[in-house]
């Protein structure tokens, strides 16, 4: 396993020293921010990001992400330039030696939450969510701010875009997703460069959007119709726990048999009563006995079945006192790496591998 790190460029204030500091990290999880979606990443942003990451005693194997554009989600005819110009990016970026791109096909908003600083009773703060609170906003008749959305849009635009999705049904977006990776299957090949869908987060329908890979039912459908190994998933443990039906243990152990997790993001959650605190879940420290989720037991499901891959610990709290970007502060999100690669170690050293 190759445990890696989140970087958000060099204005992170997470620097790639610090992140060079943290015991077993091998490379940061990066992207060019700076390139509009659609548009092609050039060769000489590409080995200029990867230099400094190198010069920091660090690899870029691992991209996350390569957006992918609202034309090609709703299938609109600009959508065969725009997949041509991502083939264009893969081929750059396996040039540069990356082998995996993480990305999504999520409608409009990324990941979200309702709260940013969600106070703990440790004194931590950390990302929540709410539906109680999402269900009380209307991002077709007010102005939305989200936690973990990019804010590109103004009202009007966000509306519009809206409206366009009304006659996109999860059906027709997983149909337009199997297009996108069937003509970009060829390149990914040639490349050597895989594909690594991350699921939503959260795993369910928000403002009456689709939502395609939020289950084993979702995953098994999109691997089956594109049947190469090139087309996988970035387990996120957070994203897909959240969905009460889903077994993670389970789904680790089949998707790792079946070498399609390409990249692993580990988190904890812990739920919460929402009749009672108003609250769905909050996200929690990494080990097993600090959430909800079996965090031991998705590592031995993954070592068992021959996960060999890349791992990022995943969202962390603010912990120490720091200010940190939300979700990706430093201080925790480096305990979370140690702990992974303590359990990973431990597996190692006492398990039978799967050849």
């Amino acid at each position: 396993m190759k445990m890696t790190f989140r970087w958000y460029g060099p204005n992170d204030p997470v620097t790639l020293d610090k992140i060079r500091q943290i015991p077993m990290m091998t490379g940061v999880v990066t992207a060019l921010y700076s390139i509009p979606v659609g548009e092609v990443w050039d060769r000489e942003s590409i080995h200029k990001l990867k230099d400094q990451i190198n010069a920091a005693g660090l690899e870029m194997e691992v991209i996350e992400s390569v957006p992918v554009h609202e034309d090609i989600k709703m299938g609109l005819p600009s959508r065969d330039r725009l997949i041509e110009n991502y083939k264009q990016t893969v081929r750059n970026l396996g040039e540069a030696g990356v082998k995996v791109i993480c990305y999504n096909f999520m409608p409009v908003f990324d990941w979200v939450r309702s709260e940013l600083k969600y106070r703990t009773e440790d004194g931590s703060n950390c990302l929540a969510y709410s539906q109680k609170t999402i269900d009380q906003l209307d991002p077709r008749r007010q102005s939305l701010s989200l936690p973990g959305w990019d804010e590109s849009y103004t009202k009007e635009q966000l509306a519009g875009l809206l409206a366009q999705y009304e006659s996109v049904s999860p059906e027709k977006l997983f149909d337009n997703l199997v297009y996108f990776l069937k003509a970009l299957m060829p390149v990914c090949e040639a490349c050597d460069v895989k594909m690594a869908i991350h699921p939503d987060d959260p795993p369910f329908s928000l403002f009456g959007l689709p939502r395609i890979i939020s289950t084993e039912e979702g995953i098994d459908r999109l691997f089956a119709a594109v049947n190469s190994v090139y087309n996988g998933i970035t387990l996120c443990t957070g994203s897909l726990g959240a969905g009460l039906g889903n077994d993670l243990v389970r789904m680790a152990g089949k998707y790792a048999a079946m070498g399609r997790v390409h990249f692993l993001h580990a988190r904890n959650i812990r739920f919460l009563d929402e009749t009672k605190e108003g609250l769905f879940f909050h996200e929690s420290p990494h080990p097993t006995s600090c959430g909800s989720l079996d965090l031991y037991g998705i590592l031995r499901a993954l070592y068992e079945n021959g996960f060999d891959g890349y791992t990022r610990p995943d969202h962390g709290r603010n912990i120490w006192g720091e200010d940190g970007r939300p979700g990706y502060g430093l201080y925790d999100r480096a305990l979370g790496a140690v702990y992974l690669s303590g359990v990973w170690e431990a597996l190692e050293k006492s398990l039978p591998r799967k050849k």
